[in-house]
């Protein structure tokens, strides 16, 4: 068979390892699997403030700029407001944020921190502190890593959809 290579193995035929559908070599799933690792760090950690990683994400968001709208804060997770208002709400059960309307425009509606929430941040640099640990990649690495990483989203989100 072309493409395939004779083993030890009593003749069995493997293919190359080029092979396009060798797991290894995909990487959306080393970009899956890694994400999976992150998920496995920060679940013990988020898991005392009852948050999960989408929540805390969002508060770190708004710990840069109170008072955004869902719309301008989904742009920014890249999440749509059917996904972003029931994680709010929880948010808002927590008491961590409020939600309300717009004083000028009332089909907006703005998300501010109540103080829990601003106080909250404090405990969040030590656990962003302790996931970058386990990263075990430093200054120029990190950085370098998470624009490649933004360029690789970018240049998937531009591709023709179906």
């Amino acid at each position: 068979m072309v493409g395939m290579k004779s083993t030890a193995n009593g003749g069995r035929q493997t293919p190359p390892a080029t092979d396009p559908l060798d797991i290894a070599e995909f990487l959306c799933f080393a970009v899956y699997s890694a994400s999976h690792a992150f998920s496995r760090v920060y679940h013990p950690l988020l898991k005392a403030l009852r948050l999960t990683y989408p929540q805390f994400i969002a508060l770190i968001v708004l710990w840069e700029q109170d008072g955004q709208t869902v719309g301008e804060l989904g742009e920014k997770l890249f999440l749509q407001s059917n996904t972003l208002t029931p994680m709010l709400k929880r948010l808002e059960v927590l008491g961590y944020i409020e939600r309300s309307r717009d004083s000028t425009d009332e089909r907006q509606v703005r998300i501010n921190l109540t103080k829990s929430g601003r106080k909250l941040r404090l405990r969040a640099s030590e656990i962003i502190s302790n996931v970058r640990h386990a990263t075990n990649l430093k200054g120029k690495k990190a950085e370098q890593l998470v624009e490649e990483l933004g360029a690789l989203r970018t240049s998937l989100e531009r591709y023709p959809r179906s």
